[in-house]
C-alpha cells in the first residue's frame, strides 16, 4: 500500500526548484506552480549563500502561504526557523550533523537518499518523508545511469515513511513509480519550463 505524507495537497508530486531553468521571472513561475497545488515546493537553489537564500525564501513563503501550498525550505535549518517555516529538506550529511533538539522543531522533514541504508538512517533520524534517486537517466546527472525501478522498490520496502522518487520522471512514468510502493515523485525541469504548470501536473494523475 502506498504510504501517504502530510504534505499531500491533492497531489503526489513535489516541485523542486531551479531558477536557472526558468524562462520567466522566477517568482512568477513560483506563483504559477503554487497555484497548481503540487504536494509541496522544495526551494532548492543550492548556489545561493544563506543570506541570499533567506531573502528569496521570504518571498517564496509568502506566495505559497497565499496559495495554500506547502513550501519546504532546503538545507538552511536556522533560516527556516527564523522565517517560521516548519518544513525543511536536507542532504543526509546535514541531517546527521543536526542537533536532535533542532530536528524536533520541524513538522515536515525530508532528506535526499541514494541507497537503502541512507533511507533507513533518515527514518531513524526523524524524517517524515524521503526522496530517492536518481531513478531514470536525467540531464541533471549526465553520464550517470539511473538506478531504476527495482532499486526504488527495494528502498520503499525498507522504510515506513513516504518515499518520493526523483530523477528523469515524467507523467508517463507515474504508474510504474506508484507500483513500487513510492508515495509520489519529484519534478524539477518540467515544472520550471512547461507552458502551464496546472496542465503539466494533470499529466501525472492516474
Amino acid at each position: 500500500m502506498k504510504k501517504r505524507a502530510d504534505i499531500i495537497n491533492g497531489s503526489d508530486i513535489l516541485s523542486v526548484t531551479n531558477r536557472k531553468l526558468c524562462r520567466e521571472k522566477f517568482l512568477d513561475r513560483i506563483e504559477k506552480i503554487a497555484a497548481a497545488h503540487p504536494a509541496g515546493i522544495i526551494l532548492r537553489e543550492k548556489d545561493l549563500s544563506e543570506e541570499e537564500y533567506r531573502n528569496l525564501a521570504e518571498q517564496v513563503l509568502e506566495i505559497c502561504r497565499k496559495q495554500e501550498t506547502q513550501c519546504i525550505l532546503h538545507c538552511f535549518c536556522d533560516t527556516a526557523i527564523e522565517l517560521g517555516c516548519d518544513a525543511v529538506h536536507l542532504p543526509l550529511s546535514v541531517l546527521m550533523n543536526m542537533d536532535p533538539e533542532k530536528r524536533k522543531k520541524f513538522r515536515i522533514m525530508g532528506a535526499s537518499c541514494h541507497s537503502g541504508e541512507d533511507a533507513v538512517m533518515a527514518e531513524k533520524m526523524g524524517c517524515t518523508y524521503i526522496t530517492v534517486g536518481h531513478i531514470f537517466d536525467t540531464d541533471c546527472k549526465k553520464g550517470l545511469p539511473g538506478r531504476g525501478l527495482e532499486f526504488l522498490k527495494q528502498v520503499c520496502q525498507r522504510v515506513s515513511v513516504p518515499v518520493y522518487a526523483i530523477g528523469g520522471i515524467t507523467g508517463t512514468d507515474m504508474k510504474k513509480i506508484r507500483r513500487t510502493g513510492a508515495s509520489g515523485a519529484c519534478v524539477m525541469s518540467g515544472l520550471m519550463t512547461c507552458e502551464n504548470p496546472k496542465e503539466y501536473l494533470e499529466g501525472f494523475k492516474e
